[in-house]
């Protein structure tokens, strides 16, 4: 095992294992990590977007997939005894249509909210003065 390495030098400690990879806006793909290099570009192996909303979740099927290096937020090993609970236990599986219409429902309403606060806020401004 490697030890004690910084910067993209200590994503050889990840190679051939499960992970999630969480990206800037937001998704989350799991796959098997086969490379990576100075960028912290990562290709991942059997991959899939995981899409959760409340307790519903979907896989969306990838494959092999390249993940741009400055897209990363976060990355962490998957451990499959948690997973399988979080999965089976925790959320409910629905097809694949089902959850990617609520995740469109769901950034709406977001979008929605957002509006309504920025206009309450321009209104505010208005009483200031």
């Amino acid at each position: 095992m490697i030890s004690g390495l910084t910067g993209t030098a200590s994503l050889a400690e990840e190679l051939d294992k499960k992970l999630m990879v969480v990206l800037r806006d937001g998704r989350k793909i799991i796959g098997t990590m086969r490379s990576f290099d100075q960028f912290s570009n990562i290709v991942l192996e059997g991959a899939f977007e995981r899409v959760v909303v409340g307790t519903k979740f979907g896989d969306v099927p990838l494959g092999l997939y390249v993940i741009r290096g400055d897209n990363v937020v976060l990355l962490g090993q998957m451990d499959d005894e948690k997973d399988k609970y979080a999965t089976e236990e925790l959320m409910t599986r629905v097809p694949l249509e089902e959850v990617l219409a609520a995740k469109k429902e769901e950034e709406e309403q977001r979008k929605l909210k957002a509006n309504l606060s920025g206009h309450l806020k321009s209104i505010d401004q208005w009483d200031d003065l």
